[in-house]
């Protein structure tokens, strides 16, 4: 598989919230798939596993975190709720219901939708996922605050990111840090970044699992940095969820781009299952 860093050459379109516009791009035809990325990256973070779903005969919509990419700086609050409220725009806004993808922080949002409006979402497909706050002290919880302070946030961020990636790096690597690390360094990003991880908060999703009735597969990298134990974690994600697990040898936070040709598999399969194409 090779990249698509090409894949932001696709027309960006927009949805518009209360507070600001969330962006997006679409492609392809047939059951729709909405892919979103965690806190502090973009939709390209999708561009292994974009192309082969529209291949597959899936419509796909990747879609940035509010204050993220090409979406608006102008919100007044982030985290799961809101990132739950921006996806379930935009599913109405695609029409139909949809399998929803997401990384980290997107995780728990999805399962917030689900929970919320099952009517609207055929399956989710949670990767390196966010559901729960981990036990953290008083003092890391500090010390990430002060990292994540606006004025330096671009850089500590630039700095932190080869952590996550924890394994096998994309070949791709590289060129993704820079850009999103550039991303972050215009003018508003840096500020709603810093309020994104201010404000995250997983007590809601972890409310909601109970809640969800919509099939889910867990993905998560065996060596995924933001856990003490990632399988432990997915297991009980899973059991929550009643979902399959699939751990990912040699992956961190984000093995749609880690590891390509472990996820992409896993996803169509299970995608066959809820949604298959006709």
């Amino acid at each position: 598989m090779t990249s698509s860093l090409s894949a932001k050459s696709l027309p960006t379109r927009y949805v518009s919230r209360p507070e600001g516009r969330i962006a997006y791009d679409v492609q392809g035809s047939g059951p729709l798939v909405v892919l979103v990325p965690g806190m502090g990256d973009l939709r390209a973070s999708y561009r292994y596993l974009a192309p082969e779903l529209v291949a597959a005969g899936y419509t796909v919509a990747t879609t940035d975190l509010r204050g993220h990419g090409d979406s608006d700086t102008t919100f007044s609050s982030y985290g799961d709720p809101e990132t739950a409220g921006d996806i379930d725009a935009l599913i109405d806004e695609l029409g139909g219901k949809a399998v929803i993808g997401g990384n980290s922080l997107a995780a728990g949002a999805a399962v917030i939708v689900a929970a919320e409006h099952p009517e609207k979402v055929s399956g989710l497909v949670l990767l390196g996922p966010f559901v729960r706050n981990p036990p953290t002290s008083a003092f890391q919880a500090w010390l990430f605050r002060t990292m994540m302070a606006p004025l330096w946030v671009a850089t500590m961020w630039n700095s932190y990111l080869p952590t996550l990636y924890k394994g096998t790096k994309p070949t791709d690597f590289t060129e993704y840090r820079a850009t999103v690390n550039a991303s972050l360094k215009r003018p508003g990003y840096g500020k709603a970044f810093s309020l994104t991880t201010n404000q995250t908060n997983h007590d809601p999703a972890e409310a909601s699992l109970a809640k969800v009735t919509a099939p889910a597969i867990v993905i998560m990298g065996d060596s995924d940095p933001d856990f003490t134990d990632p399988a432990a974690e997915a297991k009980w994600i899973g059991e929550k969820l009643h979902a399959d697990v699939v751990m990912v040898a040699e992956a961190g936070h984000y093995p749609q781009s880690q590891r390509p040709e472990i996820t992409t598999p896993a996803v169509l399969g299970f995608l066959s299952t809820v949604v298959p194409v006709a």
